[in-house]
C-alpha cells in the first residue's frame, strides 16, 4: 500500500471503519539506534570515522534469523587492532606535503592596488595563482585535484603620501586547511554473516514462519528513521549485504545452489504490484552486481521456496556476495517483504528445497492468565490463581516424512539463574492429538500452567522471572531454534501486549475517546497510563489530549473518574528506541482510586489519530472502546490486536519513580525574564533537566514544545501563556509576552 502525500490519513490494506477508527502502518522502526548528530562540518564528512576491512566466510551459508548474526561495529578508538591515519586538505602539488596549518586560499582573483593621490588613478595587479592540491573530504578514499587558486587578500598601497600598505583578508575563504583522521579495523567474526542490519531481524512480523525470526524489508533505515517521511517517492530502500564469500575453490560442476524463503506482506503492510525484492550476486572481477532474482508485490501468501543454482563462472572468485533490497515507498514501515532460511551450499540439486527442522514459529508471551505483566503487589495478594491454563505453543515439523510425538519439550520458569519451576510439553498435546507429527506442518496447541505458579515468596517491590520452553525431534535438527524464552516482568502496570507494534491505529475527530477496559486482580489506586505512541504517516506530537479514566457501566465507559484539565492538556511523546512506552502521571500525582473493572484511555482535542501502537500478535480488541460522539456512543474496535496502554498503580515503586502524595510540597521552576519579548530562560530541579518543557496558549493549545533550557518567543504575539513540564509534577508556569 503507497502513502500519498495528498492523503489526509493512510489505511493499513483495506482495514477501516465507518464511525472513526483507523488503523495504519509504523513509520519509525525504533528497534535501532538513533539517527547520529551530524558531523562537525558538511565539506568534512569523514574525520574521526571508521572504515572496516570484513573477513571472508567459507561455505556453507546459512541463517534462519532465529539471532541476530549483523555484524556490529564497535567505534572504540583505543581497541587493539585499531589503526589511523591523517589526512590533509590542502597538499603541495611537486612534495606531496600538506601546507602549513593557517594556509587558505580563494578561488576568486585578488590583485595588489596602487593609488595615485596627485593623479587620482589606480592600477590593479592580479596575483598570480598558486597551484593547491585539495582534497575531497566528503568521502572516502579521498580524491585530491589540482587547483589554481589565489591568496585570500588584497592589498591596497597609496603614493604620493608617506604610508604603508593595507592588506584586507578576505572573510571566509574557500580553501582552507583541514585534517581529517581515519581510524581502520579488520574484522574477524565468522559468526557475522551481514555487513549492515538495514532491514528488521524479528520474531513478530512474518504470518506462520517455519521458526523463530525474520528479516523484514520497508522503507526504514538502519536507524529506524523512514528514508524520505511525508513523501510518495519510492526506490531503493533497504539492503542486506552477506560478508564476502570464498567461491574460488569450486565450479558449475560443484552444484552450488542459492535458496531461501520469502513471503510479502506479513503482518505489516500490502506491497504493491510496482514494489518488488531483488536477489543480486557480486561479480568481482567486473565489480558489478548481477540481478538474479526479484518477486513483485502482492498479499499475504504462505512462505514460498527460491532455489537457484549457481552456473555463471563469474561468480566463482574469492569476494563472491549476495545481497537483498527492496523497491518500495521510501516513508515509512510499507511495503513489506520477509525473508526466512538463507542457505547457499555445495552438492544440492534441483530437488533440495526443504528444510528438515523442528522448531518454534513465535516466542512465547505470558504464562500469566489474560496479561503479559501485572504488578507484584497485586500477584502476591491475589487468592485466586492467575496462570493461564492455554499458553499457546506453535511449532513447525520441518521433515519431509512424518515424525513420532514420542519426543516432546519442557516449559519452566527460574529466577536470578535457578530453575524454580516447570514441566513437560507433552507430545501428544504439541501434536494435537496426533501420533505423528505431518511432514511440513505447523502445530499450535495449548498448555496448563496452573499447576505451576509462580513463587510469591521473593521479597522486593518488583519480579522478573526468565521463562523457557524447549522442543525436541528425532531427526537431525537444527538446534538453535529449538529453544525459546522471555521475561515475565511484575512492576507497578497491567498489559495486554507483548511489547511489539505492528501498527498504530486510533479514533479521528475533535473529541474523539479511546477506553481501554481492565479488570484487575483487586481495586487499588492508579497514579498515571503508559502510552506507546508512534509516528505513523504524519507527526502528530503537537496533538493534545486529555487522559481520561472511567467507571465501567454494562461493560462501557460511564461515569469519569479522573479528566486532565482542559487548561494543562497532554501531546504523544515518541521514544528514542523501538517500543518505548512513556509514562504520563496524573496532575499533581493524584491516585485515582479504581475498582475491579474499569476503562483508561485519553479524549483528544484535535481531529488527527493520534496513533497508538497495536500489537497484533495477541489479540484483546474486545477490551477496547471508541467513541466519536462525545462519550455517548461507544463502538467496539473493529481491529484484531491489543491497544498499548498500560495502567500505572500505586506501589512502593513511587518513591523510585518521583511520585509524592498531593500534599507533599512540590519541586519549584521557574522562568526568566517574566514578562519578555525575546528568549525565555528556565531553572528546572536537578532531576527533571532533560524533561519536554511546552508552551501552550490560554485555549490549551501547544504552540511549542524543547527539551531545552531555553526558546524564542519573538514570533508569537502579546499575551498570557502557560510552561508545562512533561512527566513531572512541577505547577504550570505563566508566561507573560509582550
Amino acid at each position: 500500500m503507497r502513502f500519498r502525500i495528498s492523503l489526509l490519513f493512510f489505511l493499513l490494506g483495506s482495514l477501516t471503519f465507518a464511525q472513526g477508527l483507523e488503523v495504519g502502518p509504523i513509520l519509525r522502526n525504533f528497534q535501532l539506534s538513533p539517527k547520529p548528530a551530524q558531523l562537525k562540518s558538511t565539506t568534512n564528512q569523514i574525520d574521526s570515522t571508521f572504515f572496516y576491512s570484513p573477513d571472508t566466510l567459507s561455505l556453507p551459508f546459512f541463517d534462519e534469523f532465529s539471532s541476530d548474526k549483523f555484524q556490529k561495529y564497535e567505534q572504540d578508538f583505543s581497541a587493539p587492532g585499531i589503526t589511523q591515519q591523517v589526512f590533509y586538505q590542502l597538499l603541495n602539488p611537486q612534495t606531496q606535503q600538506a601546507l602549513a596549518p593557517n594556509a587558505s586560499f580563494t578561488d576568486q582573483g585578488t590583485f595588489r592596488r596602487t593609488f595615485d593621490v596627485n593623479s587620482g588613478t589606480y592600477t590593479d595587479s592580479i596575483f598570480p595563482t598558486i597551484a593547491v592540491k585539495v582534497g575531497d573530504f566528503s568521502a572516502f578514499p579521498i580524491v585530491y585535484g589540482t587547483l589554481d587558486l589565489y591568496p585570500p587578500y588584497y592589498i591596497y598601497d597609496t603614493i604620493g603620501i608617506p604610508d604603508t600598505p593595507d592588506t584586507i583578508w578576505v572573510q571566509n575563504p574557500t580553501y582552507f586547511q583541514d585534517q581529517a583522521t581515519i581510524f581502520f579495523a579488520t574484522l574477524n567474526d565468522p559468526g557475522a554473516l551481514w555487513l549492515d542490519s538495514y532491514a528488521y531481524r524479528n520474531d513478530r512480523y512474518a504470518v506462520n514462519p517455519r521458526s523463530l525470526g525474520v528479516v523484514t524489508f520497508d522503507g526504514l533505515d538502519a536507524n529506524g528513521y523512514p528514508y524520505a517521511i511525508g513523501t510518495s517517492i519510492t526506490n531503493t530502500a533497504d539492503y542486506l549485504h552477506s560478508k564476502p564469500l570464498d567461491l574460488s575453490p569450486f565450479t558449475a560442476a560443484d552444484s552450488l545452489y542459492f535458496s531461501f524463503l520469502v513471503q510479502p506482506e506479513g503482518l505489516g503492510d500490502v506491497p504493491e504490484s510496482t514494489d518488488s525484492l531483488i536477489l543480486e550476486f557480486y561479480a568481482k572481477d567486473l565489480d558489478q552486481w548481477i540481478w538474479v532474482w526479484s518477486m513483485a508485490g502482492d498479499t499475504v501468501q504462505p512462505f514460498q521456496v527460491v532455489h537457484l543454482p549457481i552456473l555463471n563462472a563469474q561468480f566463482f572468485k574469492k569476494g563472491f556476495q549476495l545481497r537483498f533490497r527492496n523497491y518500495g515507498a521510501l516513508s515509512g514501515s510499507l511495503d513489506h517483504f520477509h525473508i526466512d532460511y538463507v542457505h547457499l551450499r555445495t552438492q544440492s540439486d534441483v530437488a533440495d528445497t526443504l528444510f528438515k527442522d523442528f522448531a518454534w514459529v513465535y516466542p512465547m508471551n505470558t504464562l500469566l492468565k489474560d496479561y503479559t505483566s501485572v504488578p507484584w503487589d497485586h500477584y502476591k495478594n491475589s487468592s485466586v490463581n492467575r496462570m493461564s491454563d492455554n499458553v499457546k505453543v506453535t511449532i513447525h515439523n520441518g521433515s519431509p516424512n512424518p515424525e513420532n510425538n514420542s519426543t516432546a519439550g519442557s516449559l519452566f520458569y527460574s529466577y536470578n539463574g535457578s530453575t524454580v519451576a516447570g514441566g513437560g510439553l507433552l507430545g501428544s498435546i504439541l501434536s494435537n492429538g496426533q501420533l505423528n507429527y505431518a511432514p511440513q506442518t505447523t502445530y499450535t496447541s495449548y498448555h496448563d500452567m496452573t499447576p505451576i505458579p509462580f513463587n510469591t515468596n521473593y521479597t522486593g517491590d518488583e519480579q522478573v522471572f526468565r521463562v523457557k520452553g524447549t522442543i525436541s525431534a528425532q531427526f537431525p535438527n537444527l538446534g538453535m531454534n529449538d529453544t525459546t524464552g522471555f521475561y515475565q516482568s511484575f512492576s507497578n502496570y497491567y498489559s495486554y501486549d507483548d511489547g511489539s507494534a505492528e501498527a498504530a491505529f486510533g479514533p479521528t475527530g475533535t473529541q474523539a475517546r479511546l477506553a481501554v477496559q481492565f479488570d484487575t486482580y483487586e481495586a487499588d489506586s492508579l497514579i498515571g497510563v503508559a502510552f506507546h505512541f508512534v509516528p505513523s504517516v504524519i507527526d502528530v506530537s503537537s496533538k493534545l489530549f486529555l487522559i481520561s479514566v472511567w467507571s465501567n457501566e454494562n461493560g462501557h465507559p460511564d461515569t469519569l473518574l479522573y479528566e486532565d484539565d482542559v487548561f494543562f492538556p497532554r501531546s504523544p511523546i515518541y521514544g528514542d528506541d523501538r517500543n518505548i512506552f512513556v509514562n504520563y502521571f496524573f496532575t499533581d500525582t493524584q491516585k485515582v482510586s479504581v475498582p475491579t473493572s474499569f476503562f483508561i484511555g485519553w479524549r483528544q482535542l484535535d481531529q488527527e489519530r493520534l496513533n497508538l501502537g497495536l500489537d497484533r500478535n495477541i489479540d484483546h480488541s474486545d477490551k477496547v472502546q471508541y467513541s466519536v460522539d462525545g462519550g455517548f456512543t461507544w463502538y467496539p474496535s473493529p481491529f484484531e490486536g491489543s491497544a498499548m496502554i498500560r495502567p500505572i498503580f500505586s506501589t512502593a515503586l513511587d518513591a523510585s519513580l518521583g511520585i509524592q502524595e498531593v500534599a507533599a510540597v512540590a519541586p519549584v521552576w521557574s522562568c526568566y525574564p517574566n514578562p519578555t519579548s525575546g528568549v525565555v530562560n528556565i531553572e528546572l530541579p536537578s532531576q527533571f533537566i532533560g524533561k519536554t518543557i511546552q508552551l501552550l496558549n490560554m485555549q490549551g493549545q501547544v504552540l511549542m514544545q524543547t527539551q531545552d533550557l531555553s526558546f524564542n518567543t519573538y514570533d508569537l504575539p502579546s499575551g498570557v501563556y502557560f510552561l508545562n513540564c512533561l512527566a513531572s509534577n512541577l505547577a504550570p508556569l505563566k508566561l507573560i509576552i509582550k
